[in-house]
C-alpha cells in the first residue's frame, strides 16, 4: 500500500538525499532531538518525521527545523487524499507518505527519519540508500503484531531490513541483548558502532560529563533534560555526528544544552497543571513499557524528593511489569483513566491486575484530581506516566 500510494505520488523517497533512519523500541524521539540539536549547531538544517505526536499532528512533520503549519499540513493531506483515491492505506502510511512528498522541497537537508512499528515492514522503510541507521533500546513491546514473540523477534524486525552504509548501537538494556543485536547484523556489510565498544559516556558524581570515542573525548555541559538515560541517548547521536558530518567539539557542547525533550521527564513549570499541585514539582514522562519504567525508576532513585506517580496505560500493555518497576521507590500510586483513548485500560481493570504489590494503590476520577490530590505535600514530585497519549492530554488540560 505504502510503495502504491508512493508510486502515484512520484516516488518522493527516492529524491531525498541525506536520510537517517532512527528504529527502537525506545529512545528513538529523544535520539532524533539530540541528532538535531548538535547538527543545528554546525549549521545543518534538519527534517524531523516523528510519531506518535502529543498534541497535534504538526508535532510530526519538521522541515528546516520547524513544525508545519496546521493549514498547509491540512492541504498536503486533502492532496494526498485526492491521489491516493480508491485505493487503500492506513492513517499512518498516508501521513508517511503526505511526509515524504513534501520533504521533497527540502531533499538537500539532513532528514531524520523515527520508524514506527518495528521496521521491516513498516511505511519509513521505503528507501533505497541512506547516510546511516540508529537503533535505540531495544525491549518487548507491540508483541500482538509478530509471530516470535521474543526479544530475538523484535530485533530480527528491527535488523533484517536495514539498509548497508553506517549503523550506531545505543546502549542496551543487558549485554546479551546488545549481543544478539550484533549477531543479526553479520550479514549487513555497514559500518557498525557500538556503544560501550566505539563510544561511551561518563557521570561523575559532581556532575563531570565526558563523551569519548577512539578518535577523542569532550567534557560536555550538562543538558537541560532529566535522566542520566538520556546522556546515553545525547551520547549516540553525538557518535553518528562525528563520524557522518563536520562537527566541531563546540558545535557539540552547544548543541548538547539546545536539546528540548517534548513529555520525556519534562518538567512542566507553568499551566493549569502546575498552579495545582502546589509547591511540588510537576514531571511528565510518556514511557510505557518495561525499559522505559526501569529508566524512569532510576531517575525516581536519584532523586531526593519522594515522588508520586500517577498513571493511566494502554490495554496491550505490561501493566504489572510497568508498576513493579516502582515498587519500594514511589511515596504513593495512583491510577487514573486516559481520556478519548477506546483502546485504554479502565483504572478499575488497572487495579485488579496490579493490586497484589505492596504499595497502596489509589484511584482517581480524573487527571485534575489526581494530580491536585498532591497539594497536600510540600516540596515533593508529582509524575505523571505510562501513555504517551496520556502526556499529551495532560499538557493539552495544562
Amino acid at each position: 500500500r505504502t510503495f502504491n500510494l508512493l508510486n502515484k505520488l512520484g516516488n518522493p523517497q527516492n529524491k531525498i538525499k541525506n536520510v537517517i533512519s532512527v528504529v527502537g523500541t525506545n529512545s528513538k524521539y529523544s535520539i532524533c532531538q539530540s541528532l538535531k540539536g548538535v547538527l543545528n549547531q554546525a549549521g545543518y538544517k534538519c527534517n524531523l518525521y516523528l510519531s506518535p505526536h502529543l498534541q497535534s499532528y504538526t508535532e510530526r512533520f519538521v522541515y528546516d527545523d520547524m513544525e508545519i503549519n496546521e493549514e498547509i499540513l491540512i492541504n498536503l493531506l486533502e492532496d494526498i487524499e485526492k491521489v491516493l483515491g480508491d485505493s487503500s492505506a492506513t492513517l499512518f502510511e498516508i501521513l508517511s507518505c503526505a511526509y515524504l512528498k513534501y520533504c521533497e522541497e527540502f531533499k538537500d537537508n539532513i532528514t531524520l527519519i523515527e520508524a514506527g512499528l518495528f521496521h521491516q515492514f513498516d511505511s519509513t522503510n521505503v528507501f533505497k540508500k541512506n547516510l546511516a541507521s540508529v537503533i535505540g533500546s531495544v525491549g518487548l513491546d507491540h508483541l500482538q503484531w509478530i509471530n516470535n514473540k521474543t526479544i530475538e523477534g523484535i530485533i530480527h524486525e528491527k535488523t533484517i531490513k536495514l539498509l548497508n552504509s553506517n549503523i550506531f548501537v545505543n546502549k542496551q538494556d543487558n549485554k546479551e541483548i546488545t549481543s544478539k543485536i550484533e549477531k543479526a547484523l553479520e550479514k549487513n556489510n555497514s559500518n557498525k558502532y557500538f556503544y560501550g565498544r566505539d563510544f561511551n559516556i561518563l557521570k561523575a558524581e559532581n556532575g563531570f560529563i565526558q563523551y569519548e570515542d577512539c578518535e577523542s573525548s569532550i567534557i560536555l555541559p550538562e543538558p537541560n533534560i532529566l535522566g542520566d538515560h538520556q546522556l546515553v541517548n545525547i551520547c549516540t547521536s553525538i557518535a553518528a555526528a562525528r563520524k557522518l558530518f563536520n562537527v566541531k567539539d563546540e558545535n557539540i557542547k552547544k548543541g548538547v544544552t539546545k536539546i528540548e525533550l517534548k513529555g520525556r521527564l519534562q518538567e512542566i513549570k507553568s499551566g493549569k497543571l502546575k498552579d495545582l499541585v502546589g509547591s511540588n514539582k510537576l514531571i511528565c514522562d510518556g514511557g510505557h513499557n518495561i525499559n522505559a519504567a526501569k529508566a524512569i525508576a532510576n531517575w525516581v532513585d536519584q532523586q531526593n524528593q519522594n515522588v508520586h506517580l500517577i498513571v493511566g496505560m494502554m490495554k496491550d500493555k505490561d501493566h504489572q511489569g510497568f508498576i513493579d518497576c516502582f515498587n519500594d521507590k514511589v511515596k504513593s500510586i495512583t491510577l487514573i483513566d486516559i481520556p478519548n483513548q477506546e483502546g485504554s485500560i479502565s483504572k478499575e481493570e488497572f487495579k485488579k491486575k496490579v493490586d497484589g504489590i505492596n504499595k497502596k494503590i489509589n484511584l482517581c476520577k480524573s487527571i485534575k484530581e489526581s494530580i491536585q490530590s498532591i497539594n497536600q505535600y510540600q516540596n515533593e514530585i508529582c509524575l505523571v506516566s505510562g501513555s504517551l497519549y496520556l502526556i499529551g492530554e495532560v499538557l493539552n488540560l495544562n
